[in-house]
């Protein structure tokens, strides 16, 4: 095989076709229609890759890694959390209490949950929470509260605020509402509406106090751990039959499928930007083909062998393609970065927890957009190499 005329041949139409300036034009088109869908593929799988992260990020602080839960009246109590800090050293137990309640001031009100919680073990576990506290030590019936729930009763400093609880009192003839004043001692911003105008914490001995809970039974236990998708298995393996636990993916998995499916919606949606670029590749070199028959015939009939023509067009197609992926890619990346250094798009963060276009690039991704592509232009190169390597050398000489 010659590779310095198979060389020489390919240089030649990549040249501009001043005669047929059409044909040009076509691959330039291709090239760029690769280009560009590349660049749209790279920052696309971004912002999506992106922004699950980053509710990813949000969800795993507010929910924690991993959850313990009873399955039967008092069954999580403080000599399982003993149990569990022995026999897990490296993990973080933090237990609570939950209630629902309704917090008025100002004659504003606003519903929520409230969390009775052990604020240093909480705080190693909640990020969220740890930055609310800042190292402050709480009285026994101060409150940290969500933003949103602040804003709702109108509460702008350290102020005292009703709790109404779902528990009733015998009061004479009627039930009463257990009640109780506390004092905002601080606030917090997750990001995510759903929690910061729902979720409110005080001490665990409060809250035991005002429900009449006994200060030994928990309602549940929040973990920390650094790999909770294998540390689950090990825990589950030494807990009680009337105790479960459950994991931050468990409780969200039908969020995060949803966003899943819809990324790789996308991504076949935005693959056929390459495939409608492949086309022009077909168009460009079956016109090659059309407009050069004369002179393959000729090489053909001095024994250039159908194989050299075949690798002539398929590498003709090819560095159209490879050359638009390429540049395609210098486009997508340089895009990311202009993105991500300069706040050229601003989100509402009220809805999504941050003004910044959150950008994250799987390798998986990348890889699966580089290895499509590929394979596109490959497909679409393929054609008319063949057909360039059909054409009747004698038909030809005879009549053209």
């Amino acid at each position: 095989m010659n590779k310095k005329f198979i060389n020489y041949i390919i240089f030649k139409y990549l040249r501009f076709d001043k005669t047929n300036p059409f044909i040009s034009i076509s691959g330039i088109l291709a090239f760029l229609g690769v280009a560009v869908g590349i660049m749209v593929l790279i920052l696309t799988m971004a912002i999506m890759n992106g922004t699950q992260k980053e509710f990813e990020r949000k969800l795993f602080t507010m929910n924690y890694p991993l959850s313990i839960y009873p399955k039967m009246e008092n069954s999580v109590t403080k000599e399982l959390v003993t149990v569990l800090e022995e026999k897990f050293p490296n993990f973080i137990f933090s237990p609570y209490i939950s209630t629902q309640a309704i917090v008025e001031h100002n004659k504003k009100m606003a519903g929520g949950v409230v969390f009775g919680v052990d604020s240093t073990k909480e705080a190693l576990v909640n990020s969220i929470y740890k930055e609310a506290v800042g190292g402050r030590i709480f009285d026994k019936y101060d409150l940290i509260v969500g933003n949103g729930i602040k804003e709702n009763v109108h509460s702008y400093g350290n102020e005292k605020v009703t709790l109404y609880f779902t528990n009733i009192t015998p009061s004479g003839l009627s039930m009463m509402p257990k009640m109780k004043r506390f004092e905002i001692a601080s606030s917090f911003k997750s990001g995510l509406n759903a929690y910061d105008n729902a979720y409110m914490y005080t001490s665990i001995e409060a809250l035991s106090s005002i429900l009449g809970k006994n200060e030994n039974v928990y309602d549940g236990i929040h973990i920390y751990s650094k790999d909770p998708f294998k540390d689950i298995n090990d825990i589950r393996s030494v807990l009680p039959f009337d105790v479960g636990v459950v994991g931050w993916w468990q409780q969200n998995g039908n969020f995060f499928a949803a966003m899943e499916l819809e990324k790789r919606a996308l991504f076949v949606v935005l693959m056929l930007i390459i495939l409608i670029a492949s086309l022009n590749i077909i168009s460009s070199l079956l016109m090659t083909v059309m407009s050069r028959r004369k002179e393959i015939a000729l090489m053909l009939s001095m024994g250039v062998s159908a194989k050299e023509i075949k690798i002539i067009f398929l590498r003709l197609g090819m560095i159209i393609g490879v050359s638009g992926i390429v540049i395609g890619l210098v486009f997508g990346f340089s895009g990311m970065f202009i993105l991500d250094r300069f706040d050229i798009i601003s989100l509402p963060a009220d809805v999504y927890g941050t003004s910044k276009l959150p950008l994250e690039l799987a390798v998986s991704d990348f890889l699966m957009i580089l290895f499509g592509s590929l394979t596109i232009v490959y497909l679409a190169s393929l054609y008319p190499a063949y057909k360039a390597t059909k054409i009747d050398v004698l038909d030809v000489l005879r009549n053209e």
